[in-house]
């Protein structure tokens, strides 16, 4: 027996040595953590780039797998919003990922209780906004996040208190819960790095805690039962406590003298609180009728209070100015930013295009947008302007870039849009090699071409009253998203550029029909195509674009087709596969004869007699 005893003590940390190896040979690769994750969705078409465990979600800080952020070899986050997603968010799974620090499922089909994110201590960032959770979330559920710093669950069907352990996050700087239907009273937030809260449009009431009442009034509104600073002060409430009876349950027992006496004291001491409170009332309502006097101008007061600002000030300070305000081209559910947003994210240069330059920039909740300068737009008046904004603002198709939001000022004005992951197709046709990338395939060509088409023919459709519904189409103007689903940009800018510049740069002045009668007609849209075709199928790029003017020192895009090819007659060009470029790769079986009729339309769109 002590044989046995000694050696099942010896064995017992060899067993502990082994199912230690045996849980770490069994561990899981980020791929297959994320293809797991994958399972717990429905609707996840948009993820089909998560389907090979093979090969690498990260290299550096770039991504392989789409929504999923890298940083330095590892997945930082994941940005999943906008993807019509459903199902679980499996938080027991994405524990493996030790590097995970922010997840975005905003404006997704998500529904049920709040995920179990505490068991996901290392979140930086949550964005859940414009889902349909629900439920009441347990006042636990965050406890323990200390590193969490951003929290927006706006635009739900939550119900509830707030959970007390947001109140105890130490880094929380934004939390957004507006939109939902929480209710009770406002936890008390004492650390010093909250400065974004928004709980408008809620159920909630009581005093709003002193730590918040320098917050904007906006972010309180839509709560009926809420007071207290910014908003107006809480009704003082006056409790009149009277004694509780000792009376004998049988009245005709006898009642003590102690008790009659405390009676006749409350029959002395309730007239004399109840005269205090009619004097009281009487003061009051004195005060008020002498107060009643007309009040100044409000537009004259501000004016006061702004020249005493000034005098108070020194000379080389001014009075403060309004924020500038962008102007939204829709009144859909997307969260609203301002400039100044826009202006403190991080800006990286996109390209500096003939009318000006694009950059990237991030909004808080790190969704990222792209800022476009315009000056060649001072030449028309603010309400044409405005008006021709409102029109396009309305565009909706899936391959036509939408207009979020602009500026305006007299000098310049900005655009603002949506990020587009996969850059414009002038960068994959010519300049792939640089970036590392392959050429684009025949496949991906022939749905970029028919995309364009189109986003092409509804504009024309929408914009009936323009000449040239787009005027500026190239290649350099068509952005490709993740799945290389084109977007037309810079579309229906002629009736705004100013007309000199118009005439220099935009792509509509350089069509035959501009050139050779000084005039542009809705089949020029047309002639951009079909040289937009041409470049998409050779490779090369229309130089000629690229000189101010009409252009017609340097051979264009036809001319070059034409030369290479043997000459006008249509049928020898389409017997020649030498003009389409080679960085298509190889070619299927039957996609020969889809080319050469691809090209014979092209070609047909560029015909030299209007």
């Amino acid at each position: 027996m002590a044989f046995r005893r000694k050696l099942q003590l010896d064995i017992q940390p060899l067993i502990l040595l082994l199912f230690s190896m045996v849980s770490i040979s069994y561990a899981l690769s980020d791929p297959e953590i994320l293809l797991k994750f994958k399972s717990s969705l429905t609707n996840h078409t948009a993820l089909k780039s998560w389907e090979n465990s093979s090969n690498p979600i990260c290299n550096g800080e770039r991504s392989n797998w789409i929504g999923v952020v890298c940083q330095k070899g590892a997945v930082l986050g994941l940005k999943l919003e906008n993807m019509g997603l459903s199902g679980t968010i499996d938080a027991n799974t994405l524990v493996a990922l030790s590097s995970l620090r922010t997840l975005n499922f905003m404006n997704n089909n998500f529904n049920g209780s709040i995920p179990e994110f505490n068991k996901l201590t290392g979140l930086r960032t949550i964005f859940l906004s414009y889902n349909r959770f629900s439920g009441d979330i347990p006042g636990n559920a965050f406890k323990g996040m200390v590193r969490l710093n951003k929290l927006y669950l706006s635009k739900n069907r939550f119900t509830g208190p707030i959970p007390a352990s947001l109140a105890t996050l130490p880094r929380l700087s934004d939390l957004k819960l507006d939109g939902n239907q929480f209710s009770g009273e406002i936890p008390d937030f004492k650390h010093e790095k909250l400065h974004v809260v928004d709980l408008s449009n809620n159920q909630l009431e009581g005093p709003i805690p002193a730590s918040l009442s320098k917050m904007n009034a906006d972010m309180f509104a839509g709560n009926k039962g809420v007071c207290g600073a910014p908003l107006k002060a809480c009704e003082a409430t006056v409790t009149i406590i009277f004694p509780t009876s000792t009376t004998p349950a049988d009245p005709r027992e006898n009642v003590s003298p102690n008790f009659m006496n405390k009676i006749s004291m409350w029959i002395i001491v309730i007239p004399i609180v109840v005269g205090v409170f009619i004097l009281l009332a009487i003061v009051a309502f004195v005060i008020i009728n002498q107060r009643k006097k007309p009040l100044p101008d409000p537009k004259l007061k501000a004016i006061k209070v702004e020249d005493r600002a000034s005098a108070a000030s020194s000379n080389e300070t001014k009075p403060a100015q309004a924020a500038p305000k962008l102007t939204f081209m829709s009144d859909d559910d997307r969260d609203k930013f301002d400039l100044q947003d826009l202006l403190n994210g991080s800006a990286e240069i996109l390209g500096s295009g003939c009318f000006g330059s694009s950059y990237r920039t991030s909004l808080p909740d790190e969704t990222a947008m792209v800022v476009k300068m315009y000056k060649q737009m001072n030449g028309v008046r603010k309400e044409d302007f405005q008006e021709h904004m409102r029109r396009i603002g309305r565009l909706r198709h899936k391959n036509v870039l939408t207009l979020v939001a602009y500026y305006y000022r007299k000098d310049e004005k900005l655009f603002v849009c949506d990020f587009v992951q996969n850059c414009s197709l002038a960068v994959h046709l010519h300049a792939h090699q640089t970036l590392g990338q392959p050429g684009l395939d025949w496949p991906t060509r022939l749905k970029i071409v028919k995309g364009v088409a189109k986003g092409l023919a509804y504009l024309h459709k929408e914009l009936p009253s323009l000449i040239a519904p787009h005027g500026h189409l190239k290649s350099s103007n068509v952005l490709l998203n993740e799945s290389f689903e084109p977007l037309l940009t810079d579309y229906a800018l002629i009736p705004v550029i100013n007309a000199e510049s118009a005439h220099e740069l935009m792509v509509a002045y350089k069509s035959p029909e501009y050139v050779q009668h000084g005039r542009v007609t809705k089949k020029t849209d047309v002639w951009s195509l079909g040289v937009l075709i041409l470049e998409i199928m050779t490779g090369k790029f229309p130089s000629n674009f690229l000189l101010k003017g009409k252009g017609n020192d340097e051979e264009d895009i036809v001319t070059w087709v034409k030369s290479k090819l043997g000459g006008d007659d249509r049928e020898t060009l389409l017997t020649n596969l030498e003009v389409f470029d080679r960085e298509m790769g190889a070619i299927g079986v039957g996609d020969g004869k889809t080319m050469k009729q691809l090209l014979k339309i092209g070609l047909s769109c560029c015909e030299d007699d209007v």
